[in-house]
């Protein structure tokens, strides 16, 4: 049974950074894409950052690009959002999830809460 579990959120000021950390899963299988998303409040969840279990391939949202940055440490098993110039609209509860490529698992994390705010 997998269970992600975020950590590293909080109340962060504009412009600032915050590094979330999601555990829980061996992020170094090469046939899971892992994942970063995010849900703001009466919006839909949507993509922040994904790469693939080899590391060989990374893409972000739009809204993302240039300021976060999504990793992993295969020995410590842990999957990282680098987050830096943080912006109001980034404030949204921030997901990990790591998805099979073929065979249809899916799971995600409880999620941990972002707020930038003044």
């Amino acid at each position: 049974q997998v269970q992600l579990v975020e950590s590293g959120g909080g109340l962060v000021q504009p412009g600032g950074s915050l590094r979330l950390s999601c555990t829980g899963f061996d992020f170094s299988l090469g046939a899971y894409v892992l994942g970063w998303y995010r849900q703001a409040p009466g919006k839909e969840r949507e993509l922040v950052a994904t790469m693939t279990g080899f590391s060989r391939s990374k893409d972000y949202g739009d809204s993302v690009k240039g300021r976060f940055t999504i990793s992993k440490d295969n020995v410590k098993k842990l999957m990282y959002l680098q987050m830096g110039d943080l912006k109001p609209e980034d404030t949204a509860v921030y997901y990990c999830n790591v998805k099979h490529t073929f065979n249809g698992e899916n799971y995600w994390g409880q999620g941990t809460q972002v707020t930038v705010s003044s």
